[in-house]
């Protein structure tokens, strides 16, 4: 049995070829890793799965998050397993259709496979029978062609639901100086990028894998430097250099990675939330339980995130509930702008409704939002614009009026925008 897991187990400080052959590298003198022969062995084991780009002496550190999901997935599978378990194994990739062609590879190979995902799509795609729990408790075993969708979500999510975005009006507000302005910003990853987000608007990033959104988001927060290029807040200029300069001027970062980036593992849910008013729920330099708990009461009532949760350590929470817990300790700092990486990866169907309630009460609250997905439906159905991003530069500003997959999709893969459309789907 092996497994790729969706909080990935790769370890950090270690190469790409060593993460690949644990727990049993190759060693010399009974003692020592083989360090080139496993390099060698890696690279031709990773084109063997169509995998290229990476360098197996690489630190696994240094790799995109999308790259160390695909070596998690080759890790499970050349062992050639029985039982193949894959946990939300396309969170982080943006071409799924790589992933497909593997599990159609084991499966013909006669190994069984365990798929676990909140996608609808996917279970069509790949399962010939699907299995639902919720709260720890099986409650719907049968043939996936049997099941209607909205059956599925009803059982999902204890309601009658469907996986679809809301449309609603936009409260766009250009009567006032935008929530932020960047001008010619320069950096790392970052390509000449300008943009300007309005009170009241979602602005969406799209981007395949690797083409500076990630950079992006964190030079707006001081965690990496540019070299040149200015930042407005509400019409005034700001040096953001850390994320405390940032937070001091209202711009929140939700990160990409909840795991490791965005929950304080040791602490209670409670405290994660309340850290930056921990100064208010602390009269005399002691902190009132009490006082925190009536500050945190009020945004996880925003966030939809039961009161009961708030004593337990955070890990002993759901993705989605973890994820409730970062953004509400966002609201918390104050946020009147939000950066929002990817914020649905990886949770379920009813995490995602609240994440969407919260975004619209923020904008229409007078909040502004750029916002991240690898969900190319979440960025049509929730966005006012969105920005294209291609070899670190924006390609494209599309309108909501003329936002569609396939424009994204063009642009996002470098073609003209005026070619024909179901050739650029094909690309």
């Amino acid at each position: 049995m092996a497994t790729a897991f969706q909080e990935l187990s790769l370890v950090p400080t270690m190469s790409v070829a060593l993460n690949l052959f644990l727990p049993r590298p190759a060693v010399r003198f009974a003692v020592l890793v083989a360090r080139r022969r496993l390099e060698r062995e890696a690279k031709t084991l990773l084109a063997e799965y169509g995998i290229t780009e990476i360098d197996p002496a690489a630190p696994v550190a240094d790799l995109p998050l999308g790259q160390r999901q695909r070596l998690e997935i080759v890790r499970a599978m050349f062992r050639r397993p029985r039982l193949l378990l894959l946990d939300e194994p396309t969170a982080a990739l943006s071409d799924r259709d790589w992933l497909f062609a593997l599990i159609a590879r084991v499966l013909a190979e006669g190994t069984s496979v365990l798929y676990i995902s909140h996608k609808l799509d996917e279970i069509r795609r790949l399962c010939s029978r699907c299995i639902i729990l919720r709260n720890g408790s099986k409650v719907l075993d049968r043939a996936v062609a049997d099941m209607s969708d909205d059956e599925i979500f009803r059982n999902m999510a204890g309601r009658s639901a469907v996986e679809r975005f809301l449309a609603t009006p936009s409260s766009v507000r250009m009567e006032v100086p935008p929530a932020m302005r960047a001008a010619n910003l320069i950096g790392e990853g970052v390509d000449d990028i300008s943009f300007s987000l309005q009170p009241g608007e979602i602005l969406g990033v799209a981007g395949l894998e690797g083409h500076g959104q990630s950079r992006l988001f964190k030079s707006l927060v001081g965690l990496q430097p540019l070299r040149s290029g200015r930042i407005e807040v509400s019409g005034t200029q700001r040096a953001l250099r850390s994320p405390r300069a940032a937070r001091a001027a209202g711009i929140i970062l939700v990160p990409e990675e909840r795991k490791s980036e965005g929950i304080f593992k040791d602490l209670t849910t409670i405290a994660n939330i309340s850290l930056p008013a921990i100064e208010r729920a602390s009269p005399g330099y002691l902190l009132s339980r009490r006082r925190e708990r009536m500050l945190v009461r009020r945004v996880t009532a925003e966030v939809d995130l039961p009161e009961q949760y708030l004593p337990l350590g955070v890990t002993a929470l759901s993705g989605g509930n973890q994820q409730k817990a970062v953004l509400g300790r966002a609201l918390m700092a104050g946020a009147r702008c939000l950066l929002l990486f990817d914020p649905t990866r990886g949770v379920d169907v009813g995490a995602k409704q609240s994440i969407y309630r919260v975004m619209r009460d923020f904008v229409e609250g007078g909040g502004a939002i750029l916002f991240y997905s690898t969900e190319l439906d979440e960025l049509v159905h929730l966005c006012d614009r969105c920005l294209v991003l291609y070899r670190n530069r924006v390609v494209g500003d599309v309108h909501r009026a003329a936002l569609t997959q396939e424009q994204i999709l063009s642009l996002a893969a470098g073609h003209d925008p005026g070619a024909t459309r179901t050739t650029l789907v094909k690309a």
